[in-house]
């Protein structure tokens, strides 16, 4: 394996070896411009990614708090039936909540969306508890906001105290589902850098492609036109309309076998004289 990693870099080198300095400051720019704007575009999609995070997180807080108010005087008079009919109507009208749960001051969760205390029991046949985080105080008056991770996306928990009078009735425990933006750009983040680090590579490849076969033909035609001025060929032009360097290198050509042709009639005409 050693000696496969010493022959591929040997190879490596050599190869890096026989480009020229011009070459390898054009590849070393064009790495660091791509890797300068891959990480830009990575660093603007991350930001999106945060923003939704956050927005996510204030949503789930303040509908946790607006929740708790409304059921925290049907649970502390024991009316669960409309906790019940109020939370089922919340949960079907609001596509966003994953989950609502209740528990009482022991964490034993006496109703839940999508399930209830009954399917609980006759489908586990123990008591559910809810686990609480632990830095979750019963004594705040605050949600307590933690995220992880799910197969659908980074869901949002939102653990809020259920207060009445002064005195803790339990917890509501209500779940967000995944900010589809974020869902969307997780997976963006990782195309668009790569796209970018890759566009620029094949813009520059295709730049010097491009120019390659602007000067090949320029060059084959001076190519050609030395050869017929050497063969004493002295009418020989070159009609390309090219500007810059190449062009003023084809002018300087014409005006050089223009001369060789006048010497040439010059010598002519005085042979003859």
């Amino acid at each position: 394996m050693l000696a496969l990693l010493k022959t591929i870099r040997e190879v490596i080198a050599h190869w890096w070896s026989e480009f020229t300095l011009q070459t390898r400051l054009m590849a070393a720019a064009t790495l660091a411009v791509s890797l300068i704007m891959s990480g830009l575009t990575f660093w603007a999609v991350n930001t999106i990614q945060q923003d939704a995070r956050l927005n996510d997180t204030r949503f789930g807080r303040d509908l946790g708090l607006l929740l708790a108010t409304n059921v925290a005087p049907q649970i502390a008079e024991n009316n669960l039936a409309e906790v019940a009919r109020f939370s089922h109507r919340f949960y079907n009208s609001t596509s966003s909540v994953r989950y609502m749960i209740y528990a009482d001051e022991d964490g034993e969760i006496f109703f839940g969306i999508p399930f209830s205390e009954s399917e609980v029991k006759n489908s586990l046949t123990i008591q559910r508890r809810i686990e609480l985080p632990d830095n979750y105080a019963k004594n705040s008056e605050l949600p307590m906001v933690r995220q992880h991770l799910t197969p659908d996306g980074e869901v949002t928990d939102v653990f809020v105290p259920l207060m009445h009078n002064n005195k803790y009735l339990g917890v509501l425990a209500v779940g967000i589902n995944p900010n589809p933006t974020v869902v969307a750009s997780s997976n963006l983040t990782r195309d668009v850098t790569i796209a970018v680090f890759i566009s620029i590579w094949v813009m520059v490849i295709l730049g010097g492609v491009f120019n390659a076969l602007n000067i090949t033909r320029p060059i084959k035609e001076l190519l050609r036109g030395v050869k017929s001025i050497a063969a004493g060929n002295f009418k020989q032009r070159i009609d390309l309309p090219l500007g810059g360097e190449l062009g003023e290198l084809i002018s300087s050509f014409n005006d050089m076998a223009e001369r060789l042709e006048r010497y040439e009639e010059q010598n002519i005409e005085e042979l003859t004289a």
